[in-house]
């Protein structure tokens, strides 16, 4: 297909990540006649009304935005048709209805951060790590009736190394992601590009984070618990109960270390010296190396344990 005119593009997109392709469309010269993002919501202690990143960067390069509550508004439709775009890019927002993802001649197109159709869902990163992969990185594909289901338009891979984490993944999967969209878009100017559909048999799924997902069973081998860790680290945390010195509290775990050490000590067991602290698992010992307690802020646990007693009979579970 090759574009009569040149892209007007309307961007949609709310969290950080998807601030470096919208960047990077600016910086390629393309024509962005609107964003849409999250309405504005209050967020924090204190419940000020915090802007989406993605307004924030649309405010500051005078972009005009628009936050509908209901993508299905008539208000919003009309208000989206009269931007007269030719090509939506979509990065890490909502599922669009079809009156919203068919509406522009060069169709919708949404970034993911995966390799579809592998990890489908709201939380690719995180599952990634979770599950132990060594590959991942993005796609672009054509938005269909479907989530994370339509044809691709290109990929790009990156490795998983063993110290990453959710948060330096994520990184480095933002600017691999804008070089992506950039690309695709102009591919599309220029009518040179193809599409694959995806092959369903080789799909997996990266459902929504909820606050059991994280709850950390210590009954998993030693290599399933630290992956659960660092795929849930530095949001929103893995945690389980700390019972020490008869009392019982929540706690956050978000970095840890394997040791294959083999030994004759029971499973479960909890070891600590003034600066160290460890679980025997199934597998070997997880070091502990940070982690945080209801209302204190995230520590090294070496800090911790200076003013920390830990009892005989303390426990993770």
């Amino acid at each position: 297909m090759k574009t009569s005119s040149p892209l007007r593009i309307v961007f949609m997109g709310t969290p950080e990540f998807a601030v470096g392709s919208l960047e990077g469309i600016l910086e390629a010269g393309f024509d962005v006649v609107g964003v849409v993002t999250a309405p504005d919501r209050p967020a924090g202690r204190g419940r000020k009304v915090r802007l989406s990143a993605v307004k924030e960067f649309a405010l500051a390069h005078e972009l005009p935005v628009l936050q509908p509550e209901n993508l299905k508004d008539p208000t919003f439709i009309e208000e989206l048709a009269a931007l007269k775009a030719n090509l939506q890019v979509i990065v890490a927002f909502r599922m669009l209805p079809k009156v919203v993802w068919d509406m522009p001649e060069f169709g919708t197109f949404n970034l993911h951060a995966s390799l579809l159709p592998k990890y489908r869902g709201a939380a690719p990163i995180n599952w990634a790590l979770i599950r132990g992969e060594n590959l991942t990185g993005v796609t672009t594909f054509f938005i269909d009736e479907k989530i994370d289901t339509g044809h691709i338009i290109a990929q790009k891979t990156e490795p998983i190394y063993e110290t990453d984490n959710v948060g330096t993944l994520h990184d480095r999967l933002k600017a691999l992601g804008a070089d992506l969209v950039v690309e695709t878009c102009h591919r599309i100017s220029e009518g040179n590009f193809s599409t694959t559909p995806q092959n369903d048999a080789e799909q997996s799924s990266a459902p929504k984070i909820h606050k059991e997902t994280c709850r950390i069973d210590w009954d998993k081998p030693l290599n399933i618990i630290h992956n659960h860790i660092r795929g849930l680290s530095p949001y929103p945390g893995a945690w389980c109960a700390f019972e020490n010195n008869g009392k019982i509290q929540d706690i956050k775990i978000f970095a840890s270390e394997m040791l294959p050490v083999m030994d004759e000590v029971p499973l479960g067991t909890l070891n600590t010296t003034k600066s160290e602290m460890s679980i025997k698992l199934d597998g070997g010992y997880l070091r502990i190396l940070e982690v945080q307690f209801p209302g204190k802020k995230r520590m090294k646990v070496d800090d911790l344990l200076r003013g920390l007693t830990v009892d005989e009979k303390a426990r993770l579970r």
